[in-house]
């Protein structure tokens, strides 16, 4: 959801709001489930009436106004196992929708320049409210430069006399009478339309051809929307750019049929659908066709009688889709990436259990065996590949955004310099490297070593695509707020930003790969010659941190990967003054209460505390600890897993001190210890990350119960 445009939402069967982004939260001021009153919708019963039609019939769509009465283009659909899920999105003005589009542009720039023009225009619902309209308009309308028109009825603007002219009413029949063409936007009961209004008789409007037919097509160029003029006789009078753009035609094209433009299947019906608005009916209606650019991909064509145009009797509106389904392919794509993550993150807690499992044994074995033993390396290697294995996971959980991570503020030219002399002998002596950096950065949020990671890992990568040899280039740049706005990307929001951009000249990625190269496993070198964890593990911890990544190749001519992380304005960290871990005595008394209900887990920890002179009360989960706790004479410590079936750590732990208010807490987990630190609100407690050794679990008992 973050990484899309619309404001989205998802409900749950009983219709509780369970994740939102950002964007829905803008819109409806608060985290509020889309057909609650208090989420700021203007008509509740409507959104409601949506959620139930969406169950009913698998999807709806709706028009909508947020709290601040900006329209908006609702969808929901069922997700979910069965599908008792509701998807909300909504799209604001700038989305796809036609209507929508007319409003942003008679408020916007584009407003302005058909003011300039001469041109005053007002867009009309079908109740003939005025719901937007150019200054031109307003300001004529009213009699006011800075009068509003929205909100009244057109007829009351207007003046019609007994031969037909009309004047603004504010001006009366002593104006200078009006000409006035009609466009229908939209579609369906709810219609808009579109009043264009000139002054009669001006033949010389400023910028704009001395003919009408000029006026016309400089004002249709102007739309964003697709629009088109067919005659009565079905032939094509003026195609605007953006109807070219949405039918896949070139400048010089020069279709002369409607008819043309669609695939031979669909010819008759549009050439019908045209000679009966020819003749007939003002309004609009709709029809899927399917373009000889894009045949496998139906598009919305309207078709509506004009009026007021001269020899134009037929107005032609095309949606362009192709953004609209790149924003579709790049939300499924963030769903499928979050799905990834969620499965990524479960494997890796699951492996730590088992690691932490075969970490405390080898341990435990070491302890009794000797460096002259026949058995020492043997058990040596098992600890040693068991790390690696630990590696591993720390991959996958940096992947799915749930690893630990230590972030301070601090430089990116900094981190870059400090991994340079390691950059220079893994890229070996084929490769150059470069480095440029910004002026002014700003400082940045984000832990040194994980970013430290992230170069490397790249340039490993970019290594790797240069077998011949080439060139790396390091590059840190600032980012404006007025950059981001300039580069018009969906995905990055407005902000300022510093960024690192590392470019290679290597063999490019192909297009069919693209989409998959921050995919877990997913590698295109030799079988043993990567894990396909490098740019999945640079993706997680860029998302981590806070920041956006994107990935740009061109075959044969190498790849960019650009990372763009938001300014942090907190100033700089305080030194870190905390104490280095005394690697003294880890011996200690007192009574813990342990509680992990993974056997395994239990068993190994129990044994090495046991070991380092602690009694210990084992419970298998939440319920049994504190039926231990209430039976126990005395309990100097609590550790406890986090993620527990029926009652999980946090509980226990708020339970627990209900009776025992300044019991400490060590808390054991595979799961990020600032992602932890936000959804526990306890004090007096330790994190222990899995998989730990030995001495990382009888350190970490003994700092608990010294700040006891």
């Amino acid at each position: 959801m973050d990484g899309a445009s619309s404001a989205m939402a998802l409900s749950g069967p009983d219709g509780a709001l369970l994740c939102a982004n950002e964007a829905y939260c803008e819109l409806t001021g608060g985290l509020h489930p889309p057909d609650d009153d208090d989420a700021g919708l203007a008509d509740p019963e409507t959104v409601r009436a949506a959620g139930d039609l969406a169950r009913l019939e698998g999807a709806f769509s709706f028009r909508a106004t947020d709290r601040n009465g900006r329209s908006a283009i609702g969808h929901v659909q069922r997700a979910g196992q069965g599908g008792s899920f509701l998807l909300w999105s909504f799209t604001l003005a700038g989305g796809t929708d036609l209507a929508i589009e007319a409003e942003r542009m008679l408020t916007g720039e584009a407003g302005s320049r058909m003011g300039d023009a001469g041109l005053m225009a007002a867009l009309v619902d079908d109740q003939g409210i005025v719901i937007a309209a150019n200054r031109a308009f307003a300001g004529r309308a009213t009699g006011q430069s800075d009068g509003i028109a929205t909100g009244a009825p057109l007829i009351d603007l207007l003046l019609a006399t007994e031969n037909g002219q009309f004047f603004y009413a504010v001006e009366g029949a002593s104006g200078p009478p009006l000409r006035i063409v009609q466009m229908p936007v939209g579609e369906g009961d709810g219609h808009l339309t579109l009043f264009l209004i000139l002054e009669d008789g001006t033949a010389g409007l400023s910028g704009l051809m001395q003919d009408d037919r000029g006026n016309v097509n400089a004002l249709l160029d102007m739309l964003p929307l697709g629009l088109a003029l067919v005659n009565v006789d079905g032939r094509f009078v003026y195609l605007n750019k953006a109807f070219r753009k949405a039918a896949g035609l070139s400048n010089d094209a020069r279709p002369i049929y409607p008819g043309d433009l669609v695939v031979d299947e669909d010819k008759g019906s549009v050439s019908d659908l045209v000679r009966r608005f020819a003749r007939g009916p003002s309004m609009s209606s709709d029809m899927a066709v399917r373009l000889k650019s894009s045949p496998d991909e139906p598009v919305a064509l309207t078709v509506a009688g004009a009026r007021g145009l001269g020899d134009a009797t037929v107005l032609l509106s095309l949606k362009d889709n192709s953004e609209e389904d790149r924003l579709k392919r790049q939300v499924a794509q963030a769903t499928k990436m979050q799905a990834v993550g969620q499965l990524a993150g479960g494997v890796a807690h699951d492996f730590n259990n088992i690691l932490t499992a075969i970490l405390g044994h080898c341990d435990l074995m070491l302890m009794r065996h000797t460096p002259g033993d026949s058995d020492y390396d043997d058990i040596q290697q098992i600890r040693s590949n068991s790390n690696r294995a630990a590696g591993l996971t720390r991959q996958l959980l940096a992947f799915s955004r749930q690893q630990t991570l230590r972030p301070q503020v601090l430089q990116l030219p900094d981190v870059v310099a400090e991994v340079s002399n390691l950059l220079k002998r893994l890229l070996g002596e084929t490769v150059t490297l470069q480095t440029k950096h910004g002026r002014n950065l700003g400082a940045v949020r984000a832990d040194p070593g994980q970013l430290e990671q992230v170069i490397v890992n790249l340039a490993v990568n970019a290594r790797d695509a240069m077998p011949q040899g080439g060139s790396l280039t390091i590059q840190t740049f600032g980012v404006s707020a007025g950059d981001v706005r300039r580069m018009g990307h969906d995905v990055l929001p407005i902000g300022d930003y510093t960024a690192l951009r590392v470019t290679d000249t290597g063999t490019g990625i192909p297009p069919a790969v693209m989409s998959k190269i921050f995919e877990p496993f997913f590698t295109t070198k030799e079988i043993g010659k990567g894990t396909g964890l490098g740019l999945s593990t640079v993706y997680g911890i860029v998302k981590q941190s806070g920041g956006y990544i994107f990935a740009d190749s061109e075959m044969g001519r190498g790849t960019t990967i650009s990372i763009y992380l938001p300014v942090d304005r907190s100033g700089p960290s305080r030194p870190n003054r905390s104490k280095v871990k005394e690697s003294g005595e880890l011996w200690g008394s007192g009574t813990i209460l342990l509680v992990e209900d993974e056997a395994m887990v239990r068993a190994v920890a129990e044994r090495a505390l046991t070991r380092h002179g602690y009694t210990v009360l084992s419970a298998e989960n939440g319920e049994a600890a504190l039926e231990i706790l209430a039976a126990a004479e005395r309990v100097d410590l609590m550790i406890s897993d986090v993620v527990m079936p029926t009652m999980d750590g946090p509980t226990t732990v708020r339970e627990a001190r209900k009776t025992h208010p300044d019991l400490p807490i060590l808390f054991i987990s595979g799961y990020a210890e600032e992602q932890l630190r936000k959804s526990i609100d306890l004090e007096n407690v330790a994190f222990l990350a899995k998989p730990f050794s030995v001495q990382k679990l009888a350190e970490a008992a003994r700092d608990a119960l010294r700040h006891k």
